[in-house]
């Protein structure tokens, strides 16, 4: 019987804690007062209103809300005012080079003109030092081709000692060829104040006016270069012969 009596009591006491936990809930779901008065008042509203209005309403609730346009962050601002400076440095480095680059240049031409102009003058000392020389030279070579021309040999130690003074001109003669020296040949030839010098003028009918009837001393030329000029005879046309009855007449004219 006590073991009955137990599980009647712990049935009650289930019971009535069902019973709480039903009225806790139906608690929590049920609105309050004052919301229900508000739904009351806004169902109230709906009801008089026009229903165009209300669907005014609706529509205008169920727009969506345009977003409020960004504002440019302050990052961007910052960014483009880098850009601008990096671009303008980078137009002062290009002028800044272009400048180098300019002087470069006109530098390299100085030094390609002082190049040649150096170059050129060298040139030229070392033509004047040989002219130089070799003009001191040629007097030895006209002793040579005057003995040669005077000189005649009788008996054969004459001819022996000929023969080798010859030998020694001739040596001389070749030398002076391998730098460039050529002797001029003037005879027959027109004359020519840059290559002659007339030294004696002849009347002859034998030769046109102005050519060189004689070479007396020869002249020499170092490529295009003139170390001694030929000293020359100019052939001149003959005057004209009064004869004795072109001098009577004159005279019967006078």
């Amino acid at each position: 019987m006590i073991e009955e009596e137990k599980q009647l009591e712990n049935v009650q006491g289930s019971e009535a804690d069902t019973s709480e936990d039903v009225q806790q809930v139906e608690s929590e779901t049920m609105p309050d007062e004052a919301t229900v008065q508000n739904s009351q008042e806004v169902a109230s509203e709906y009801s008089t209103a026009d229903p165009e209005s209300v669907g005014q309403v609706i529509e205008a609730e169920a727009e969506p809300v345009e977003a409020e346009p960004e504002v440019q962050p302050v990052e961007a601002e910052v960014d483009s005012r880098a850009i601008a400076e990096l671009t303008q440095q980078v137009e002062s480095l290009k002028a800044q080079v272009e400048e180098r680059t300019g002087q470069y240049m006109r530098i390299a031409a100085d030094f390609d003109n002082f190049r040649k102009r150096t170059q050129k003058e060298k040139e030229d000392l070392e033509q004047q030092s040989k002219c130089s020389t070799i003009v001191e030279l040629l007097p030895v070579v006209d002793n040579f081709e005057r003995a040669r021309s005077q000189i005649k040999p009788q008996t054969d130690q004459e001819m022996n000692i000929h023969k080798s003074y010859q030998s020694v001109y001739k040596q001389l003669v070749d030398c002076l060829k391998r730098v460039g020296v050529a002797p001029m040949r003037s005879e027959g030839k027109e004359f020519d104040p840059n290559l002659h010098e007339a030294v004696m003028r002849e009347a002859t009918d034998e030769h046109a006016e102005g050519t060189v009837i004689e070479e007396l001393v020869r002249g020499y030329l170092l490529g295009e270069r003139v170390l001694r000029h030929a000293m020359v005879k100019v052939a001149t046309a003959p005057e004209p012969v009064i004869t004795s009855d072109e001098a009577y007449q004159g005279e019967t004219d006078g």
